[in-house]
């Protein structure tokens, strides 16, 4: 594929970039520049910096969370997905309202997997629904607890022209820190629908390897700096002085509330740290920061008694309401209407084909896994083309319960994984360990049409794949274990259009 049609498809990724930057840019410096305490010119800075840092070495997480929500696999389908995204925020962003850049991606994703027959993974939208909820709670009750402490440590205590030079630089520091939050998690927003359907190749530059997902991240995260210089300061405007007035103190609250939200979901630093504590842990995925800021500041208002919550412009409250209420609904149509045209009218491929078959093997491996096989020779090896027929045709044969069926729609899925011997110079050799590679290079030139067969096949060589019993004490490193065996069929996986070679 040519550079030029390349960076045609990812123009809706940038837009929607573009478009985040120019809203989300106001939950880290709305607040400090609707107070006067901060310049935008200066804000416009310090944001885009720390957003392409937080982009580039911390995005990874949240956008693969983002991904098992619908993993689409056709450059033009994730164009398309993007585009329906950016145009439901931008229009939001016309009228000033501070929309959800999340709900806005989530609904497109939703309208890829109807019209590509895809499923939808209802254990992911659940989360995802959660955090909708939970982030502005949680805004709110972190932006209480430190108003109350901040409140309480600097009263009496500091002349104000101290105080306000402390509050500038307080603003600055706040501002950096939820920039680099926003862009380690809402870059998932922006190119996390390009990730399964890359056009990059890893390449590396010394001893560092930059992979074809940085790239695209740093692509994003350029636009989302883009948007903050040239179409921020309106919604800035309206996060921080539109919904209700600020001090100076509360507005440095606020944002560092905002901060450690989208912190919570997207750092795997602190997940893996609560794993090793066998506490639960935040879920990886993208999150609202126009809801953790509008959270913020209510949590202030309420904080602050019955005067401030009258002084809450609740008109303003309820039209940035009814933005996330309508937005993923907008998002989804949309996705399926520009979908139906870019496939039919210019004949793109907006999504490979996927397909099913209960080969005899499968069919023991299911059996295996203690799933009722008895009906299921009904249709052994049918090669039965989207999810949505598949679960279809199963559900006619035998009745299961969720997990079953997830068990049968993976195990059934064909996903073709061809040992290239050409590809091993992209196996991270600081990332794997010696004997996972050594296992690697034992299965050359072999293919499995389903990953449970190469998982199987790498376990009978070494133990340096197999899974742990399912103890606190071992999730962590069974975590790490799925990790790399995701990162090696990403690297060997055949698309529908490539050719599956004859074994040797």
């Amino acid at each position: 594929m040519d550079t030029v049609t390349v960076l045609f498809f990812l123009s809706s990724g940038l837009f929607l970039g573009w478009s985040l930057g120019a809203n989300d840019a106001a939950n880290v410096f709305g607040t400090a520049v609707g107070s006067r305490m901060v310049k935008f010119s200066t804000a416009a800075f310090i944001c885009s910096f720390f957003l392409i840092i937080g982009a580039v070495t911390g995005g990874l997480g949240a956008a693969y969370g983002l991904g098992d929500l619908g993993a689409i696999n056709a450059l033009a389908g994730s164009f398309i997905t993007a585009l329906s995204a950016a145009i439901t925020v931008f229009w939001m962003t016309q009228i000033g309202l501070p929309v959800s850049a999340t709900q806005a991606i989530v609904g497109a994703i939703i309208g890829w997997n109807f019209f590509s027959g895809s499923l939808t993974d209802i254990n992911t939208l659940i989360k995802i629904l959660g955090t909708w909820i939970a982030c502005p709670i949680l805004g709110a009750i972190f932006s209480m607890i430190l108003y109350k402490i901040v409140v309480k440590l600097i009263q009496g205590r500091f002349h104000l022209l101290t105080l306000d030079l402390y509050t500038r630089i307080g603003l600055i520091v706040a501002g950096a820190f939820g920039a680099y939050a926003i862009g380690a998690n809402n870059i998932g927003n922006v190119m996390g629908v390009f990730v399964s359907s890359s056009p990059f190749t890893d390449f590396k530059l010394g001893n560092i390897t930059f992979n074809s997902i940085q790239q695209l991240f740093l692509l994003g995260a350029i636009a989302i700096a883009v948007g903050v210089y040239t179409y921020s300061k309106k919604v800035m405007m309206t996060v921080g002085n539109s919904l209700v007035p600020l001090t100076p103190v509360a507005a440095w609250v606020v944002v560092i509330s905002h901060s450690l939200v989208l912190f919570l979901f997207s750092s795997t630093t602190l997940e893996n740290f609560l794993l090793r504590l066998n506490l639960p842990t935040f879920p990886l995925i993208p999150v609202s920061s126009s809801q953790a800021v509008v959270g913020s500041v209510i949590g202030i208002g309420l904080l602050k008694g019955m005067t401030s919550i009258r002084r809450i412009k609740w008109n303003v409250l309820g039209n940035i309401a009814l933005g996330w209420l309508t937005t993923p609904i907008l998002a989804a149509i949309m996705s399926f209407f520009l979908l139906f045209i870019m496939q039919n009218v210019f004949n793109q491929k907006v999504y490979e084909e996927v397909y099913f078959q209960l080969s005899p093997p499968v069919i023991k491996y299911l059996a295996q896994q203690n799933i009722p096989t008895y009906n299921l020779q009904t249709l052994e090896n049918q090669k039965i083309p989207k999810a949505t027929n598949f679960r279809t045709l199963i559900n006619q044969q035998i009745k299961l319960d969720s997990r079953q069926e997830l068990i049968v729609l993976n195990s059934a899925k064909i996903e073709t994984i061809y040992l290239d011997s050409d590809l091993f110079y992209k196996l991270d050799l600081t990332y794997l360990t010696q004997a996972q590679i050594d296992s690697i290079h034992k299965l050359s030139g072999q293919i499995y049409p389903h990953q449970w067969q190469l998982r199987n096949a790498l376990i009978a060589i070494s133990p340096a794949w197999k899974k742990q019993p399912d103890q606190a004490i071992n999730k962590l490193s069974n975590k790490k274990l799925e990790e790399q065996f995701n990162y090696i069929t990403r690297i060997f996986h055949l698309s529908s259009s490539q050719n599956i070679p004859s074994k040797p």
